[in-house]
């Protein structure tokens, strides 16, 4: 069992950044891929990155490239995700999520679905 819990969303303005942090406890997040979905209001919950457990591997969606970067330190046993040039589109409740298994066929596990457990996310408000 993991648990996770994420950090550091609030409120900003546009074009400034955020650094979410995804803390686990319990087993040790080294041993699984960790990703990030964000649910804005009315929306499903939409894949924005994931990493491979040691970090060497990463997959972004196409509309987050250049603006978003996830990394891990096995060591805190925390993954990241750093936001810049945060637009008001990127409002939403940002989650992290783990699965053994990441990567298949050169491609990440996007779906919410796939993934085995979650934290209780962090708002990230963007204002105009």
């Amino acid at each position: 069992q993991v648990q996770l819990v994420e950090s550091g969303g609030g409120l900003v303005q546009a074009g400034g950044s955020l650094r979410l942090s995804c803390a686990a406890s319990g087993r040790t997040l080294s041993m699984y891929g960790t990703g990030w979905f964000r649910q804005a209001p009315g929306k499903e919950r939409e894949f924005v990155a994931a990493i491979s457990w040691s970090g060497d591997r990463t997959y972004y969606r196409d509309f987050v490239k250049g603006r978003f970067i996830i990394s891990r330190d096995n060591r805190k046993n925390t993954v990241y995700l750093q936001i810049d040039s945060l637009k008001p589109d990127d409002t939403a409740v940002y989650y992290c999520a783990t699965r053994r298994v990441l990567f298949y066929s050169g491609s990440a596990y996007d779906t919410a679905g796939e993934y085995d457990y979650w934290g209780q996310g962090t708002q990230v408000t963007v204002s105009s």
